[in-house]
Formats: structure tokens, sequence, C-alpha cells
């Protein structure tokens, strides 16, 4: 016979598990939002943060702050990163000085290839944009999405 004093902590422990776990996938399913801001700001906000496998990712950079931003080529600073720092893809791009003036934005659609055009794995991704390092301070901002099976 179980004491009951350890099936009411075991019951109370499995719904406060359920509770909690749903509460967390709620926000780590939440895409980041748009915030304009003054002076130099960089956003990079992917159509959502979790995809199936194959599923094309849409990407959006944008300039949400109210200074012009300065890229190194026309990709506007993009990459794709494993969480280990890996670059798993770099779009073809031209090396030519990009501006993204205020409020503009730039649309990409990662289709999850590598860089050598073989598919991506499940895993979290990095997605990241920079600023170029000859405009003064670099502006860099990522996200983290999920692909699934």
């Amino acid at each position: 016979m179980i004491p009951k004093g350890a099936t009411i902590c075991f019951v109370v422990g499995v719904i406060g598990a359920g509770i909690i776990g749903a509460f967390l996938f709620q926000i780590s399913s939440q895409a980041p939002t748009l915030v304009y801001q003054s002076g130099p700001s960089l956003s990079v906000i992917p159509d959502k943060i979790n995809y199936r496998l194959g599923e094309p990712v849409q990407i959006r950079i944008i300039n949400s702050g109210t200074a012009p931003l300065t890229f190194s080529d026309s990709s506007f600073g993009l990459k794709i990163r494993g969480l280990d720092g890996t670059i798993i893809y770099l779009p073809i791009s031209a090396q030519m000085v990009s501006t993204l003036n205020s409020h503009e934005e730039k649309m990409f659609v990662w289709n999850q290839t590598k860089t050598d055009g073989s598919k991506v794995i499940e895993g979290r991704y990095k997605i990241e944009s920079n600023t170029s390092p000859d405009a003064g301070n670099v502006l860099k901002k990522s996200v983290t999405i999920n692909i699934f099976q």
C-alpha cells in the first residue's frame, strides 16, 4: 500500500510539471516582436520559431532604428549557424556595400540547406545579421529557431 502523502505529492508534482511545461512551451514558441528605437537598431525576425524539416524559413532583416545601417555585402550580413558556432549557411551575395534606411527591411527565404547544398538535420539554429565594421559600431542581432522532424 502506498502512503496517502506520497500519492498526493506524486499527483501534485505531475500536474505542476504539466502546467509549467505548457507555459514554457508557449513562451519558447513566440516569435520575436519588432520594436522601433531612436538611433541605430537592427532586428532579425523569422516568420515563426518552430519549423518542420524542409519547411522554408522566412527571415526579415529590418532597420528598426532612425539611422541608416551599412552592410559589407548584398545579403545584409545574414548567416545561419549551428549552436556550436559553425556556419551552416551563407547566402550567395555580391561583395558590395549595402544600406538599409530607417524602417526599411529585406526578406530572405532559407530552404534549410547548407552552403554545400546538403540538407540540414533537425535541431536548433541561430540566424544572425551584423552591420559592416567600416561604419563604426557593429550591430549584431540573432535569433534561435528550432527545426523538428
